[in-house]
């Protein structure tokens, strides 16, 4: 229970301060982060889908998070793809079983927050 209040609090921390970021720069700067976080790579992103205050979905080892991109226009679409291991038991861990999948999150009415594994 507390590692999990300590897990949530980090998180909403990370996402706090990524606003926060954004709120200080410049707009040229703002644009960049922001392509940065749409088009995130490194190696072990983890991705958390909330229904209110409740964590319902959680994505681990994710090496990318992409915009969706058009195909004719090729302008970005409101919604982020990637491939995680789905933890399906919320434990913050890769257990036996729980493979990798392809998910996408939307823009528009998902609450989502995305950080870098801090393990």
């Amino acid at each position: 229970m507390v590692t999990t209040k300590f897990r949530a609090t980090h998180a909403l921390l990370a996402g706090a301060s990524a606003i926060f970021l954004l709120a200080s720069c410049t707009q040229e700067q703002q644009n960049k982060i922001s392509r940065d976080i749409q088009n995130w790579t490194g190696t072990n992103g983890v991705l958390e889908v909330y229904a209110g205050e409740k964590v319902v979905r959680r994505f681990l080892k994710i090496d990318k998070l992409s915009t969706g991109m058009g195909t004719d226009d090729n302008k970005p679409r409101p919604y982020r793809y990637g491939y995680g291991v789905l933890d399906e038991n919320l434990n913050f861990a890769a257990d036996p079983g729980e493979k990798k999948v392809y998910f996408e999150i939307s823009d528009y009415g998902s609450n989502y927050l995305f950080f870098e594994s801090p393990r």
